[in-house]
């Protein structure tokens, strides 16, 4: 396989459109998702459509034990991933003590131990031989706290932190780490977290124009990459330091209500 991305998540969403993207660039895929239908799809659309190699995965990585048997089917199959993609995640809206717990430290393991893992499997690879890129999946909402969203908005600080000190410690290598913050976007994450009825989802968009922006990011190297966000969101974002963080609490809780 050659320049191959390692992409979890890639069953729907920004996860598979980065997939189309990097294929459509003439690099072979390792795609890893819950669905088999789905990656088998993929592998059969990409592979057609591109005229390259795909090697699907099935994957749960919310289970603790997922990401190192992901890693050793790659050493198995005598893979070389150039890119690691961290795509993953999902979210759940409600109040933290009302939410199943099993449910909310699945979304821990999956946004943030996962992940982590992941790079750790991979980044030594990656230093051996002093190339790589990694794309982390983060979110607009690691940049403030989350009422109603508590743990997923942790989760996406967690990212955005983790993926920036990443970066510095590997400033010397040829090694880049990109922090891609999407805001709201047409992908199943709406519909998964209870999300589809709120203000925040209003004007979500395409999963296409986010995917494409975090993709050249990582080809650039770029540390942080915001994407998927209106005029008014960014002046929002921009603001976030001059507002009262009762206010801003406030007015975050406001925007994921339902109704």
């Amino acid at each position: 396989m050659k320049n191959t991305a390692l992409i979890t998540g890639a069953s729907s969403g920004i996860g598979l459109e980065l997939a189309r993207i990097h294929a459509e660039k003439g690099g072979d895929l390792i795609v890893v998702a819950r669905s088999a239908d789905k990656l088998d799809a993929l592998k059969t659309e990409l592979e057609a459509t591109h005229s390259v190699t795909v090697l699907p995965i099935v994957a749960d990585l919310s289970v603790p034990a997922a990401a190192q048997e992901v890693y050793a089917k790659v050493k198995e199959a005598g893979i070389q991933v150039e890119y690691l993609v961290n795509n993953a995640g999902f979210g759940l809206r409600g109040k933290f003590h009302e939410l199943p717990w099993q449910r909310q430290h699945q979304m821990m393991q999956l946004n943030m131990i996962a992940l982590s893992e992941l790079t750790y499997l991979f980044l030594p690879d990656f230093v051996a031989r002093n190339s790589g890129r990694i794309l982390n999946n983060s979110s607009t909402a690691s940049l403030l706290p989350g009422p109603l969203q508590a743990v997923y908005f942790a989760n996406k600080a967690y990212v955005a932190s983790f993926s920036n000190a990443l970066a510095e410690e590997l400033r010397d290598t040829n090694i880049t780490v990109t922090n891609l913050m999407p805001g709201a976007t047409e992908t199943g994450f709406a519909k998964a977290s209870g999300m589809e009825d709120t203000a925040l989802f209003d004007k979500a968009f395409s999963a296409r124009s986010v995917a494409e922006d975090g993709y050249n990011a990582m080809l650039a190297g770029k540390l942080d990459i915001m994407s998927g966000l209106t005029f008014s969101q960014k002046v929002m974002m921009a603001m976030i330091p001059l507002t009262p963080k009762k206010m801003l609490l406030q007015q975050i809780r406001q925007m994921q209500e339902v109704g």
